[in-house]
């Protein structure tokens, strides 16, 4: 039986729902919520979210809860994020983006040749899955710019068997997707004023941010959190022989390094003056922040630099061991770096 909507109780939701997204400064965890929350709504067991490049529709989140009991959620999310599809007829989202309308089918195998897109089943035949119900909507900025679209698959009911999306579902989903549109633009705008210009990675003040905001929520949440503070060793030499250009690229390389070896979790890669950069873990115990920062350490020594070998040493600090505050987490840390330092370079230590 397909599930009628409680109206009242869901434009509430959406209210909040709205409220969350623009309070979201990172455009993955932006993305992944808004799916997350679209298949709450409608009880949705599968989606993807696609954000539109040009003349085709990228693969940015996927979730699927059938695939996710056989794989990993971060191996399904692998599987997918290489893949794209045009912005045609050829696809049920490809069309929805195109034509920016709202498509309900009730059962993707079903679908008539009369109609003017077509449902591509190459992702249920590779993943040995199957689509009933689909339900896609096309996100939409202020401008009238499609700048994405939500797949939602198979709506389930009390019982957890497929039934089709209601139709009064549409204006809901529509209308969170218009939301998402406009959340998506904002952190878009607001990660240009907080990137670092030389190496294109966080700046600063961005850290700053996301660390009282993570500050915040451990009071409530009660989760572990960690900082490792991460300065290069003799950089002022790469200057004084080699020139400002070749310190400014080895900059660039550094922060690339740090960026293709993420942390386990949720995490913030900044660059937080001069050549030291600093990373914020979440949910994530002095342990745990002790193995990353052994492994960016190893990583960096272990790398072929085009100006010669660089080294780092590393401080980390853990809430609540060390500290009780943003500012004592920062002041821990920094101690640990000058231990780190102290003994040589290369190496790591904690407070």
């Amino acid at each position: 039986m397909v599930r009628e909507p409680d109206l009242p109780d869901l434009l509430r939701q959406l209210i909040d729902i709205g409220i969350a997204l623009t309070n979201q400064r990172s455009l993955p965890a932006l993305l992944s919520q808004i799916l997350t929350e679209a298949r709450r709504f409608t009880r949705a067991e599968a989606g993807t979210l696609f954000m539109r490049e040009s003349d085709h529709l990228r693969f940015a989140v996927v979730q699927n809860d059938v695939l996710a009991g056989r794989l990993s959620p971060e191996e399904v999310d692998r599987k997918f994020r290489d893949e794209w599809l045009p912005v045609d007829g050829s696809s049920l989202a490809g069309y929805a983006a195109h034509r920016n309308e709202i498509i309900n089918i009730v059962d993707a195998y079903a679908l008539g040749s009369d109609r003017p897109y077509a449902f591509n089943d190459l992702f249920d035949n590779r993943f040995e899955y199957r689509t009933h119900s689909v339900l896609v909507v096309p996100m939409q900025d202020l401008t009238a710019r499609v700048v994405g679209v939500l797949e939602l698959i198979n709506a389930l009911d009390d019982k957890g068997q497929a039934v089709p999306f209601h139709s009064r579902w549409e204006p809901l989903i529509r209308a969170l997707a218009s939301q998402a549109a406009v959340a998506i633009d904002n952190v878009r705008l607001g990660e240009l004023s907080y990137k670092d210009s030389l190496t294109g990675i966080y700046n600063r003040r961005y850290f700053s941010l996301r660390l009282e905001e993570e500050v915040r929520r451990r009071a409530h949440s009660g989760q572990p959190l960690s900082v490792a503070l991460i300065d290069i060793d003799s950089f002022k030499e790469i200057n004084d022989t080699k020139g400002h250009g070749a310190g400014d690229y080895s900059l660039k390389e550094l922060a690339a390094t740090l960026v293709a070896e993420p942390a386990r979790g949720f995490s913030v890669t900044s660059r937080y003056g001069g050549d030291e950069f600093a990373v914020l873990l979440a949910d994530t115990a002095k342990p745990g922040a002790m193995g990353y920062a052994r492994r960016i350490r190893g990583a960096i020594a272990r790398r072929d630099f085009a100006y010669g070998r660089l080294t780092v040493s590393i401080g980390v600090a853990s809430m609540p061991d060390d500290a009780s505050t943003g500012e004592e987490l920062l002041l821990a840390a920094d101690r640990a770096l000058y231990n780190a330092k102290r003994a040589g370079g290369n190496g790591v230590a904690t407070a």
